[in-house]
Order: C-alpha cells, then structure tokens, then sequence
C-alpha cells in the first residue's frame, strides 16, 4: 500500500471574491480564486440539501451481517446508519458495541445527516449531533474539547483551548471543536457563539420530546446564510457580491449578528450584465460539464466521473515545449497538479480518484509533482487523502463526498445512450431492424412490415443500405415500407405487423 502524502498546512489561500447569485428557484454561489471559479454550490428551493439536519428517526430495520440499521426520517428511501456511526461506538471505540445490542426495530433516536441521498443510495446518519456555529462546532453528547487541524502552531491552539475553557459556563455540558474562523476571533465573540449553539440544542431536544417520530427537528442554515459563516474568512475574502436586495438585506443583518467583519465586505451587485455573466461564472459551468479540460499550450486533461471512482488522465496534446521532452512532460503535469485541484472542487467529485500523469523517468521530477499537488490540494475546504504512485505509475487520492456532484446536479442520463456517453451507429440500428423483421417473418404471417425510425436511420436505408433493404424484402417475400419520426432517437424504432 503506497505512503499517504501530508498536504502542508502553511499553504497561503489565494484572496478570494464570492458571488451569490438568488433567484426564486434557486440560490448559487461561487467562489473565485485570481479570477477563476473554484468553487461553486448550488441550492434549489425544491430540494435542500440535507447535510446537518437532525430529525427524530424510526429505525426500520437492523442488519447484523453488515453491522447497520435502515432508519426511516420521513424520505423517499430510508436512511442508512452504520455502527461507527453510533454515539456510543465513537466514545468507546475499543468495545466495539454489535448494532444489534444497541439498536432495534421500531426504537425513535435522534439522528443527523452527514451524507446527502447520492444516486440510488439513501442519506448517510449520524446518532452523534454536531451544532455548526460561526467559531465553534458543539459536540452536546461529548465532553471532547478539539481544535482545527488547519490550526497548527501550538502556542495558538493551547491559548485558544484556555480562552474557551474560561467563556464555557459551569455546568455547560457537551463538548467543542474551534473553528478555523476562531483565530482572529475575539471573547465576546465565542461567547455570542457559545450562548447561540447552547440555546439552540435546548430547542432541539425540547421538540424532540414533543414530536412524532420522522420529524424534522432542526434544519441547517440557508445557503446564502452560510456563506457568511463557512466560507468567508477576514483574511482572505475580498468581496461579497449578493444580486438580490432582499437577501443582501438579511445578510447583512446576519453578518451584524455572528459576523461583524463581514458587513464591510459584503455588496449589493447592481451591474448592467448578470452577476455570474459579469465574472465570466456561467460560461465556467458550461465548461465543467465536459469531461475535456483544456490547459495552457495544447495540452488538456479528461475527467471520467463513474459511480466507483473517478480517472482523471492528463495528456500533453500538441504542446512540445522548447527544451527537452522530459521538462516537456514535468512542465504539464506541475500545471495539470493545480487545474486537477480545481476542477475537483469546482465539479465537487468525490470518493476514489486515480490520476494518471504523463510518465517521467526522473524520480527528481516525480516527487516534485507530488509535492505541488499535495499543495494545490491542502487548499480544498473538503477531506482529502492523497496516496503516492502506485506500480502502474498512477496517483491515488480520496476525497469526502458529501452531496451530489455538479453534474448530477445539474444534468440527467442522456435519453438517447441511456447514459453510456456513446450512441449506436445508423448503420448497426439498420441491420438491428433487418435481423428482427427475419425473426419476426418467421413467428407471424404478416401481409407487410412497416418500419418507424429517425431520420438518419431511413435515410441510410433509402441510400446507402437501400442495396441490402431490397435484398431483405426479396428473402421474406413481403413489402418492408419506412416511415420517418423526427421524435426518435437514433437508437429507437418501432416494426409494426401489417
């Protein structure tokens, strides 16, 4: 098994400008990195996502062999929850609990969504609640105090753990982690966030007592609200651009409330051009929905994003370069390293991920590329593991997935493939006709077939094929006539018995 590579965590985060484009329908928001998007996240008011909300579950049915319970929370496909997954797994991992001791059928718990219904598989839960504030995560089930892994100077972290220690009230029960955001936060600060989280578990667990089972007890912030408080840092946000007078409003009132310095950054966009047109966004989002990614000098990547993983191949194309063939190389993969980054965010992949370079002879330059893709990763807000090179050459990385990707947000299976990405020829849906219009001469004594197909396939029919139509209409002995249906994709047609 190959090596985890560390991502630094000194990297500097580029200054970074946020968009958020509201309509109706839907709220989307972007984040640019010198210019270029990098993020962008999308909440339709039809289907929030479900990341964070808690709910008061029934559990449907336990699974010993897999050591899970299916835990309906009122959707359309019960939810899934695993046994370290479990509260009481978590605080006391070596006992290692069977689910089957610690959960049965019918039995109400209070439970949290950690993954989104991705595909066909149900929301991913959680027994162990966790209450996002702006500086502090409350643990109410724990007494664990942590802090930010991001967070890596020691004289910080323990000044932090004190300052927390003193706000905290004698008997506030529960546990923290601190936040990035907490380092440049002041006391009256985490305290304004302590009270917020402690009075909001208290309303929580108020109406779980009072509820039917499959309630939603407590929904996670709206997305427009959460910019404010996930993604905007003091250090390194520009700008807050809102096109929506109304929410800009709420923003604003929001940010005076849990983020002060926020309100100077954050901006009504009253442009000519649409917001996301402005900076150039809709056209990236057209861009992220090809699998080709075009690089500088000729050379590209192409992304495959299947259910099982995701294989990412970098190609160097036309680019020759103006030295040798191997700084050629080094040059396209030290540039692939961060547009792999990016579009890993910008596209939100998730789970395994194989990249392959283009091969290089020089250890040297491998272990260079390496350390440049390790940094361009350390700047994703979301988990990544990244693995050396493997035998075959390729570099492995994992990343969290929390919530659809962008094209299964954004797109649906192709009617016509079917989703395979690929279409049969006119040419094999016209010998798939001939072949059945035998099979079906032999079942039943029709008098005539009458053939209904696109557009391309009669047309190919009436030349090129018109040789082999006429040869099969003298087999069968019977008239074949063809119908066109500007409705039907190539692969479909209909043979009617006449």
């Amino acid at each position: 098994m190959n090596d985890i590579i560390p991502l630094p965590k000194d990297t500097p985060r580029p200054p970074e400008t946020v968009l958020v484009n509201i309509t109706p329908q839907e709220t989307r928001v972007a984040v640019l990195q010198e210019n270029k998007i990098c993020e962008l996240h999308i909440e339709r008011n039809g289907g929030h996502g479900l990341v964070g909300n808690i709910y008061l579950g029934v559990v449907r049915r336990v699974l010993p062999g897999m050591q899970s319970a299916f835990v309906d929370i009122g959707l359309e496909r019960a939810a899934f929850l695993h046994i370290v997954d479990i509260v009481e797994q978590r605080q006391n991992p070596e006992a290692a609990p069977r689910i089957e001791h610690v959960l049965f059928e019918g039995q109400t718990l209070l439970v949290q969504v950690i993954k989104d219904p991705i595909n066909s598989k149900g929301a991913r839960l959680s027994t162990q609640i966790s209450l996002a504030g702006r500086f502090l995560v409350h643990l109410p089930q724990d007494e664990h105090i942590g802090i930010s892994q991001r967070i890596d100077n020691e004289e910080e972290r323990n000044n932090l753990r004190e300052r927390l220690l003193a706000l905290l009230p004698p008997a506030h029960g529960g546990g923290y982690i601190i936040r990035t955001n907490a380092e440049n936060a002041g006391d009256a600060e985490l305290a304004a966030d302590i009270d917020y989280l402690g009075k909001l578990w208290h309303d929580i667990n108020s109406r779980a007592r009072t509820s039917p089972p499959e309630t939603l007890l407590y929904r996670d912030l709206p997305l427009s609200l959460r910019v404010l408080r996930d993604m905007f840092h003091a250090g390194t946000t520009r700008d807050i651009f809102v096109d929506s007078t109304l929410n800009h409003t709420q923003m604003r009132e929001f940010a005076g409330r849990y983020v002060s310095r926020a309100a100077d950054k954050l901006h009504l966009y009253q442009g000519e051009r649409p917001l996301f047109e402005s900076y150039g966004v809709e056209h990236e989002i057209q861009n992220a929905l090809k699998p080709r990614v075009n690089l500088n000098f000729g050379s590209y990547l192409m992304i495959e994003a299947t259910e099982a993983m995701t294989t990412i191949d970098v190609n160097t194309g036309g680019f020759v370069g103006a030295r040798n063939f191997d700084e050629t190389i080094f040059k396209t993969n030290l540039e692939a390293c961060h547009a792999i980054a990016r579009e890993l965010r910008l596209r939100n992949l998730g789970g395994m991920i194989i990249v392959d370079f283009i091969d290089m002879v020089q250890p040297a330059h491998r272990e260079a590329v390496l350390r440049e893709f390790a940094k361009a990763l350390s700047l994703d807000r979301t988990r990544v593991t990244l693995n050396g090179f493997t035998s075959l050459g390729l570099v492995e990385l994992t990343r969290k997935r929390t919530r659809e990707n962008l094209a299964q947000i954004l797109c649906e299976p192709c009617p016509a493939c079917q989703g395979r990405g690929h279409l049969k020829t006119a040419q094999t849906v016209c010998y798939e006709i001939q072949r059945e219009i035998v099979r079906e001469n032999r079942r039943f004594d029709a008098k005539q077939f009458r053939v209904i197909a696109s557009p391309q396939v009669i047309e190919l029919f009436l030349d090129e094929e018109s040789q082999s139509l006429a040869g099969l209409i003298d087999f069968i002995g019977k008239p074949v006539l063809l119908e066109t249906d500007g409705h039907y994709p190539q692969e479909q047609y209909d043979i009617v018995l006449v």
